[in-house]
């Protein structure tokens, strides 16, 4: 089964499985290691964890592109070796692909707040006016070399980006308003949230995902939206009733907070699915880390919602499932991972080296790449693979990536962030005259005013109300019993 290729070349490699890549790296070094039991920002600085940079990239050039046949050229530290090729293939910077927000700003700016477009294009054209500091808030500190200060800016990335009390507190008071209107139409109703929300892998624009489970004939949309209009709990003009979607759902504004708010009706998959995430997340320590800074790279891209001509959050965790379970020298549960390579890997891997074409993701019982002829064997309603092909865990004939029609812009992002962070490791950058107060991190993900603003605005308007209602209520109203999981929600 092919299961990689070069998408930079267009050839592509055979492989009959993935255990064989397994087993013929079997005998590389592991990661470099952090001190300590968890992830944190404190990188053991022995000069090993350095030289064993893409070993991945290496160990998959020399097992799985086996038609390559020319001389390489090989320095003492695999870093290096890296860092040489990357330079040699693309010695000039890459050209934008396509939702990578270098355009002109003249086009208008979408209701996400998060977006980037036209961010590049000001920063270019008003050099001083704007501050070099713009866009990455999280970098309050100067960073170690290389991977090394990747691994901590995707740390203090997470830590910065994750939710706060007062913004869960604001979600759950949302949550509130549509379930008084759903209860006032039918009192045995029961509303359930799922998705970031219930998972707490949630940015601070996020929607929220609810799901109403009662007795209805088919889901009672109209009545509903009709409801929700009535009691102006939604922005006027944003309420959508999409009743032939796959999953008939209500899209709406909240009026109060503009959070977005997706309701779906006797859908048991969504649930499932967050408890299913929430089980990788205890297995994988990692995994929020990676989510966090892949969410953001692509909501600022317009590439983060099927709709838009990407992908669903869905689909990028069980990409990032998939990575870590295959990966073919990591012990993903292991939380002292450098997640600096993890990052660049895994753009290296889905950007530049995954067959689309024939390949198909398997996340149960272990993982595995599938060819896509076999997987439309079990496929239901007799459709076939699509091009980013995921079984789902839960319903094993459904494909996750049915409807991401925008697959491939997806995967030309993650080309153009792996070559944008391999340059930003090359030892050339380490001579930049602005290397002190640039950003890794931020050469592909900014932070906007926008949302930093609306943070801003959380935290004064629900801070206070957030410690009343703990006062009254106690502990039990949210319980967070860590940085990026809601273990509850009492109502």
């Amino acid at each position: 089964m092919q299961v990689w290729e070069t998408s930079q070349t267009g050839s592509v490699s055979s492989l009959s499985s993935v255990e064989s890549i397994t087993d013929s790296t079997s005998s590389n070094r592991s990661l470099g290691r952090i001190s300590g039991g968890n992830v944190t920002g404190d990188m053991n600085k022995n000069a090993g964890s350095v030289n064993l940079l893409f070993n991945f990239s290496e160990s998959m050039h020399n097992n799985v592109n086996q038609y390559h046949h020319h001389q390489r050229h090989h320095q003492h530290h695999p870093q290096y070796n890296f860092q040489q090729n990357c330079v040699k293939r693309h010695p000039t910077h890459p050209p934008a692909p396509l939702n990578n927000h270098t355009h002109h700003p003249g086009r208008r700016k979408s209701d996400n707040k998060a977006s980037t477009y036209g961010m590049n294009y000001l920063l270019s054209s008003y050099g001083n006016y704007v501050s070099s500091g713009t866009g990455t808030p999280w970098k309050t500190r100067k960073y170690s070399p290389g991977v090394d200060g990747l691994h901590e800016e995707v740390v203090d990335f997470y830590n910065f980006m994750s939710p706060r009390p007062e913004e869960a507190a604001m979600r759950k008071e949302v949550v509130d308003r549509i379930e008084t209107v759903i209860k006032e139409l039918w009192p045995t109703a029961d509303v359930q949230i799922f998705g970031s929300f219930s998972t707490g892998l949630y940015l601070p624009t996020s929607d929220i995902d609810l799901v109403v489970f009662g007795k209805w004939e088919c889901p009672p949309l109209q009545q509903l939206e009709q409801a929700l209009r009535k009691h102006n709990v939604a922005e006027p003009f944003s309420i959508k009733v999409l009743d032939k979607a796959t999953v008939p759902i209500i899209k709406l504004t909240d009026q109060e907070t503009e959070v977005k708010v997706d309701i779906s009706f006797n859908v048991e998959t969504g649930v499932k699915a967050a408890f299913f995430i929430k089980d990788y997340t205890r297995r994988y320590p990692v995994l929020p880390y990676l989510i966090f800074v892949l969410k953001q790279f692509l909501l600022q891209r317009d590439l983060n919602e099927v709709f838009t001509g990407g992908i669903s959050s869905y689909s990028l965790i069980l990409m990032v499932i998939s990575f870590l379970q295959l990966h073919p020298r990591i012990d993903a549960s292991n939380p002292n991972i450098n997640l600096g390579i993890l990052l660049i890997e895994f753009f290296e891997l889905y950007g530049r080296h995954f067959n689309y074409l024939k390949t198909g993701i398997r996340v149960k019982n272990g993982g595995a790449y599938m060819a896509k002829e076999d997987m439309m064997k079990v496929m239901t309603n007799g459709f076939r693979p699509s091009m980013l092909c995921i079984e789902d865990p839960l319903m094993p004939g459904n494909d996750v990536g049915r409807s991401s029609y925008g697959a491939m812009q997806v995967q030309q992002v993650f080309d153009y962030a792996y070559i944008v962070l391999g340059h930003a490791m090359s030892p050339l950058a380490r001579s930049y005259p602005n290397k002190d107060i640039d950003s890794t991190l931020g050469r592909i993900i900014k932070v906007t005013q926008e949302v930093i603003d609306y943070r801003e605005w959380i935290m004064t308007k629900w801070g206070g109300r957030h410690l009343a209602r703990m006062e009254s209520q106690g502990k039990s109203s949210v319980c967070v019993t860590s940085a990026y999981h809601l273990d509850c929600l009492v109502w």
